[in-house]
């Protein structure tokens, strides 16, 4: 029969799409920074789910927080109020300083409600003809994996037997602000990006692109929005990575951690002439701020603030990098990141040295083919993080 790992990874590999190419493990339990398989292996986790689990797996008040709503009341649709969402509103917004605040699911789909609010806002406030608004988008971004988000995307797999794709979209080089300046015409609505490119292999701009594009995007009245679902929440070693050069959003993007990997939830912010726009029935979702969700949202943010896990991303993320940099090997072309957002870029495939380190008990993914993505849970202890650095050390 095999081991219970081996059973169950037969079981996917028979009844599951192949959509996904998961390392050789499976994970029955999780706590803090640490994971286990069903045979009982620890594996210090360095992915968060993706930075979905910036506050370590399962921490204790968002489960709290999780088991007091789910004893109460989880799902009304917003064909009724719910008494936890007003309180995730005010709460959202004022971390973002925004206006207004619009609860999805998931990722992309927080990504749609912000190109549909930027195309609306370029209809009905910025008098763009009708059918005619443009968006702008980065190389190399990922914005998800709808129809609209790979219709934003620059790889060709992405899009691949999925046309015709979705039209009204300019893609300019990552960091070009020359680009975006001669990208931009009367049509644009807005200008969407990544802060840090996440998927891209930790893409991080030179110092100066976030504002000099706020800047133009200001001059030309195009919105600017940043998708900070994977770099923002503490993530880069601010709470969001637009911080790092003091530059707010029109539009903010937001998910994965907002849910502290417990529950799914995602979000845009921006002021009243942005999501001014909508009107009953232009948009929605059944699930989106329901009350199980918006609940242990509040506990999510709040364990953000209380524990300070921002600064503590900045602090052991300067020092992790710090070390890695001192490994000689000339199969390193480049160690770059913010905060504990790090990325290793080698000359060769990254899958064996994953690999590699999985036998060593640490738990990392290959993004882009040949970059090594390190993202541990901002919980994590520099005793631990020495830890993980030594393992990295022998394997690279």
């Amino acid at each position: 029969m095999g081991t219970k790992t081996e059973q169950i990874i037969e079981q996917t590999d028979q009844y599951g799409a192949r959509n996904y190419n998961p390392l050789p493990i499976v994970l029955s339990k999780g706590e803090g920074i640490w994971v286990e398989d069903p045979e009982g292996n620890r594996y210090l986790d360095m992915l968060s789910a993706y930075s979905a689990v910036n506050q370590g797996h399962r921490h204790p008040k968002i489960i709290q927080a999780l088991k007091d709503q789910a004893d109460r009341i989880t799902l009304t649709s917003r064909a009724f109020h719910n008494d936890q969402l007003g309180p995730w509103y005010e709460k959202i917004c004022k971390l973002t300083n925004k206006d207004m605040a619009l609860p999805m699911n998931t990722g992309a789909e927080a990504v749609e409600t912000a190109v549909k609010a930027a195309r609306r806002w370029a209809y009905d406030v910025k008098d763009v003809a009708e059918n005619q608004a443009e968006i702008i988008v980065c190389e190399g971004n990922f914005h998800g994996r709808t129809m609209l988000a790979i219709s934003l995307s620059s790889e060709e797999e992405y899009q691949r037997g999925y046309g015709p794709l979705l039209p009204g979209i300019k893609v300019i080089p990552y960091g070009d602000v020359d680009a975006l300046k001669n990208a931009i015409t009367d049509n644009t609505a807005a200008f969407l990006f990544e802060p840090i490119q996440g998927e891209a292999g930790i893409n991080i701009p030179e110092e100066g692109f976030l504002k000099e594009a706020y800047d133009v995007c200001k001059e030309n009245n195009v919105l600017y929005m940043a998708d900070e679902i994977q770099a923002g929440l503490a993530r880069s070693g601010k709470m969001f990575a637009c911080d790092w050069e003091n530059v707010e959003p029109d539009v903010l993007i937001l998910g994965k951690a907002l849910g502290g990997g417990v529950f799914p939830i995602s979000c845009i912010v921006a002021n009243k002439e942005i999501l001014g726009v909508f009107n009953p029935g232009s948009h929605g979702s059944t699930f989106g701020g329901n009350p199980l969700a918006s609940a242990v949202s509040i506990a999510s943010l709040e364990v953000l603030e209380e524990e300070k896990l921002a600064e503590r991303s900045l602090e052991l993320g300067n020092y992790m990098l710090e070390k890695l940099r001192e490994i000689d090997n000339p199969k390193i072309k480049e160690i770059r990141g913010r905060g504990l957002f790090i990325g290793v870029e080698l000359t060769e495939s990254a899958r064996p040295y994953c690999e590699a380190l999985k036998e060593k008990g640490l738990l990392c993914k290959e993004t882009h083919d040949n970059v090594i993505r390190f993202a541990p849970p901002l919980i994590i202890e520099k005793e631990d993080l020495d830890w993980a650095i030594d393992k990295i050390k022998e394997v690279l």
